[in-house]
């Protein structure tokens, strides 16, 4: 019998010893695994997460195939598409595999704007942090609700049951019930407007003791023939009862500004300072303080959707022309003819403009033929970046919604489905219909410490998206 020496191998039939430069013949070529301790937590979260994936769709690679090439390769797997990260194909498969809770009487309370945010609430021990969800829906309904990780987190005088609407296999339904937001509301915490509810917006204070927490939040009424377009703004550290008939129990709620316009949009600056108001005629800048307005853009066609960049000097508005300008609102108003065509056209109107933190001269745009488009603020008359394709639409305003880390892009179609794109590539990951109504609205909570690009989001995250059809509130979620 051969003796075994360090560092050879004995070949029988060629009866020498060979040097381990290489392989061994008939071996297999994978190395030893990684020492656990040397990876990171966030990492061996991913890799145990992905023990319960059977097939990566965008890579088409079995679980543990994908695994195997983790350990071999790191962060850089193969696929199909050639080298890829391992981490945003996590990301992506994660994304196509959503949980959606749908919660009962909740009919017409949120399909026109949803708002959530944690601020400071009044109660009878004093102010304490709350997670609120804000909502618009049918002839002018708003609401106010309570969300809460647990149903003891709640001190609703009513609380909204939900029900697994997604996946359609039971089985396949989570047990964990931390996926499911319970909803509550009180008694006095729902109205009716003069008018239909536009906009919801949360307004961040600038002040450094503030925590991040929302100053106020900013509403606005679209107008009608007997009422002109309105905006509110509603103080959550006040005493709140929007049924109260005494003048002083709504200190907490009150008219800021009116216009003879339909108001079509709003959003709120840095700082809480001031608003930008996307009317009938053109953009109105609103200081939030003292109700005074000034006209930032003439022109007699209806601006449909609006953002405020994160410097609070440029507004990105969109038309329902198509078009969508850039104005400087420290510069001398711009005035518009009907007619006019701007650089960068998008091919019907603008519904909604959505801008990018993490790339802040990046801004998502949807039209009412259901394109969507990625642009770069610097160069706009180049047209759009990237496209998302397959979205039905033809006339609805229809919200888009960006997850908190900036991965992922989320919108309704006409056709009742929710879709969910990767924001870089343009991938569709998420397609199918869970309702019989269009989703309309869309958000994501803000995390209330400001870091709302958590680059590990979608592996230890806690906040799924809101959705706002006529049919109701649903609540989308992600193991």
């Amino acid at each position: 019998m051969p003796k075994e020496l360090p560092g050879f191998y004995y070949d029988a039939e060629k009866n020498r010893y060979f040097p381990l430069k290489g392989p061994i013949p008939g071996s297999s070529p994978k190395p030893p695994p990684m020492p656990p301790s040397s990876r990171t937590k966030q990492e061996t979260t991913v890799l145990l997460r992905l023990t319960h994936v059977d097939v990566c769709q965008s890579t088409k690679v079995r679980q543990e195939e994908l695994l195997q090439a983790r350990e071999l390769f790191g962060k850089v797997i193969s696929s199909r598409k050639g080298k890829v990260s391992m981490q945003a194909e996590y990301q992506k498969r994660h994304a196509s595999k959503p949980t959606v809770w749908k919660y009962k009487g909740t009919k017409r309370m949120g399909n026109i704007a949803l708002e959530h945010m944690i601020a400071d609430v009044t109660s009878p021990h004093g102010l304490i942090k709350r997670d609120i969800l804000f909502t618009g829906g049918a002839n002018g309904l708003l609401c106010l609700f309570q969300v809460g990780m647990a149903q003891q987190d709640i001190d609703p005088t009513q609380a909204y049951k939900a029900d697994c609407i997604w996946p359609l296999n039971l089985d396949q339904a989570p047990t964990r019930k931390e996926l499911l937001r319970h909803l509550g509301s009180s008694y006095g915490a729902t109205t009716y407007m003069s008018s239909d509810v536009s906009s919801i917006k949360a307004s961040m204070s600038s002040s450094p003791a503030s925590d991040m927490l929302p100053k106020h939040f900013l509403i606005t009424t679209l107008g009608s023939g007997s009422a002109p377009g309105s905006v509110y703004l509603l103080d959550l550290t006040k005493p709140l009862d929007f049924d109260a008939s005494v003048p002083m129990a709504r200190e907490g709620f009150y008219e800021l500004a009116s216009f003879r316009q339909t108001l079509w949009t709003a959003d709120c600056g840095p700082g809480g300072r001031h608003a930008a108001i996307g009317t009938n005629r053109g953009v109105e800048l609103l200081n939030m303080d003292t109700g005074a307005s000034s006209r930032v853009l003439h022109c007699e066609i209806d601006v449909l959707s609006l953002q405020i960049d994160q410097s609070g000097n440029f507004i990105i508005s969109g038309l329902r022309n198509g078009a969508i300008m850039t104005v400087d609102s420290r510069q001398k108003p711009i005035k518009r003819s009907r007619n006019f065509q701007s650089k960068s056209m998008m091919p019907s109107s603008v519904c909604c403009l959505t801008s990018l933190k993490a790339w802040d001269q990046y801004f998502l745009a949807s039209s009412m033929d259901g394109s969507i488009w990625l642009y770069d603020q610097r160069s706009l008359e180049r047209g759009p970046v990237q496209s998302y394709e397959g979205n039905v639409n033809s006339h609805t305003r229809i919200q888009l919604g960006v997850d908190p880390s900036e991965k992922v892009v989320l919108s309704g179609g006409e056709d009742c489905c929710v879709r969910l794109w990767d924001i870089k590539s343009g991938e569709l990951l998420f397609k199918d219909r869970m309702m019989n109504s269009i989703p309309s609205a869309v958000c994501w909570p803000r995390n209330s410490d400001g870091q709302d690009c958590n680059r590990w989001y979608w592996e230890e995250h806690h906040l799924g998206a809101w959705l706002g059809s006529y049919d109701g509130i649903t609540y989308m979620d992600w193991l």
